[in-house]
């Protein structure tokens, strides 16, 4: 298997290739790139109160969301979206824990291009159960790292224990994708993970012992801003629990999260936060803390975030976890408020 997915992956290349090509030839839009602190912590404040003045209403605001929604496709390559291909799921070496199993798993996101990750299941029930989309963020140890790291696997361990299947997946330039070369530190890592992310939905969807209509995604940092991007772009997420990455002022960190174009071009301008609001009126879990740039979450992003769930009449299905003491990780006390949320 390891074989066949390294060996497949090298036809990224040339698909993501062709895939800019079509991009450039389409896209005269002027994009323009906000990275990292792109802006202050009083600016973004500003920006969110001129973000507020462009909507009065629920059909203003969904006017604002499908603008934001086309315009990331759009910045990321992936307007239209590309044909999908069949998934063909290798599923391999089972292994029995307390109250789940675990699998290895691929399916094929592109002609030739396998995503990898480890498949959750919970022993007890018959199904279907809800599912839960496990992303990894960008850690600095290559020993401690992606779907492997030990509080990536007790996540997924607890939810399988609690009744759900859990996907966790090697994000762009770990894993398997990592044995083939890959970086993540490139830009167009962002469209490729995007579209592995609905890829990997897709397959979830087609699951018998899978209930479509509750799957829910969370992640840390990096993970963090996939899982709010899905959210924003597709429908089928039913509830979100991004952690440590939701800020009006920081854009992310590495270009695989903000080396495209996706929050501001000619025709629309946005910020996390903004996108993070996209998910309402889905329930929706914020995580953050007070030793990174999620410190200001409770008095500037949840406010602007809540304030859109109040135009759906969805006030209680949108929370802030905020723990001012900690930082930037999926430690414990963090994983908590998701259990809590997500049971």
């Amino acid at each position: 298997m390891q074989r066949r997915v390294r060996d497949s992956l090298i036809g990224l290349f040339v698909v993501a290739t062709l895939l800019n090509g079509l991009v450039m030839a389409q896209n005269t839009d002027e994009p323009q790139l906000c990275v990292g602190d792109y802006q202050t912590e009083e600016e973004a404040k500003a920006q969110l109160a001129r973000f507020a003045k462009t909507y009065s209403n629920l059909a203003e605001w969904q006017q604002r969301a499908r603008t934001n929604r086309e315009a990331i496709l759009r910045g990321t390559g992936l307007l239209p979206l590309p044909k999908k291909c069949a998934l063909n799921p290798i599923i391999r070496n089972p292994r029995q824990y307390d109250g789940y199993t675990v699998e290895n798993i691929a399916i094929e996101s592109l002609p030739g291009v396998f995503v990898t990750g480890s498949l959750y299941r919970p022993t007890g029930g018959a199904g279907p159960f809800p599912a839960v989309l496990c992303s990894h963020g960008h850690w600095s140890s290559r020993e401690d790292y992606g779907r492997f790291r030990p509080d990536m696997q007790k996540r997924c361990g607890t939810l399988a224990r609690m009744g759900a299947i859990v996907l966790s997946f090697d994000m762009v330039g770990y894993g398997d994708w990592a044995n083939a070369n890959w970086e993540h530190r490139r830009p167009d890592a962002l469209k490729i993970q995007l579209w592995n992310s609905i890829r990997l939905l897709d397959y979830l969807c087609t699951r018998a012992d899978v209930d479509s209509a509750r799957i829910a995604i969370t992640g840390a940092s990096g993970g963090g801003t996939q899982t709010f991007l899905l959210t924003a772009v597709d429908d089928r997420i039913a509830v979100s629990v991004p952690v440590v990455m939701v800020s009006a002022h920081f854009f992310g960190g590495c270009v695989c999260e903000s080396g495209l174009p996706i929050h501001r071009s000619r025709s629309h301008e946005t910020n996390n936060t903004d996108i993070a609001a996209m998910a309402a009126p889905r329930p929706q879990l914020i995580v953050s803390d007070g030793q990174d740039w999620t410190k200001n979450v409770p008095d500037v992003e949840f406010p602007y975030i809540r304030d859109v769930y109040r135009l759906y009449g969805a006030e209680s299905r949108v929370e802030n976890w905020h723990l001012p003491d900690e930082g930037h990780d999926y430690g414990w006390s963090k994983r908590i408020g998701a259990y809590r949320f997500l049971a």
